[in-house]
């Protein structure tokens, strides 16, 4: 019965190591403008011909009296054309509220361990009101030969975007 309990916990604590190995940093930058309002995020996973392969976060005004932070997801225009319209808010392990300026890390363990061998873009897309959208792609594969760490700098409404895949 020891020996049991032993394996379980090994098994697991290896669990977590592997879901640090596969991760996206999304730095939302602090602005200067007279009216700030958080990022709408949306970041999702597509196949070499813009098919959804794997929504990974939604970030909106969760808090709106009566669901109304959803009418706004639209704003995100790739993201509302290729996964918005068919998906259901809030959807479990996937949707959240904006985040604060400053560096977010997002677990992809479980949407990149589903996918089948190939190539694939991981698409970070945000959008503010009053303010601008960007929209930043990392190409990576599934799976990859070695580490890869595509990154990518926004201009405006994102900073630097890092994708941190290890085998």
């Amino acid at each position: 019965m020891r020996l049991v309990l032993t394996t379980t916990l090994a098994c697991l604590v290896a669990v977590p190591a592997l879901a640090a190995d596969m991760s996206v940093t999304v730095a939302i930058p602090q602005l200067d403008v007279a009216e700030y309002h958080r990022p709408y995020v949306a970041i999702w996973i597509e196949r070499p011909d813009h098919s959804v392969a794997a929504p990974v976060a939604l970030w909106y005004d969760v808090k709106k009296r009566n669901g109304e932070g959803t009418e706004w997801l639209k704003d995100l225009r790739q993201f509302w054309r290729r996964v918005g319209r068919e998906m259901t808010v809030p959807a479990d392990g996937i949707t959240g509220p904006t985040q604060a300026p400053g560096t977010h890390e997002i677990n992809l363990d479980p949407a990149v361990s589903k996918l089948p061998a190939g190539d694939y873009t991981l698409v970070v897309e945000a959008a503010r009101e009053v303010g601008g959208r960007e929209l930043l792609s990392l190409p990576f594969s599934v799976p990859g030969t070695g580490a890869q760490s595509p990154a990518a700098e926004g201009k405006s409404e994102l900073g630097r975007i890092t994708l941190n895949l290890k085998p």
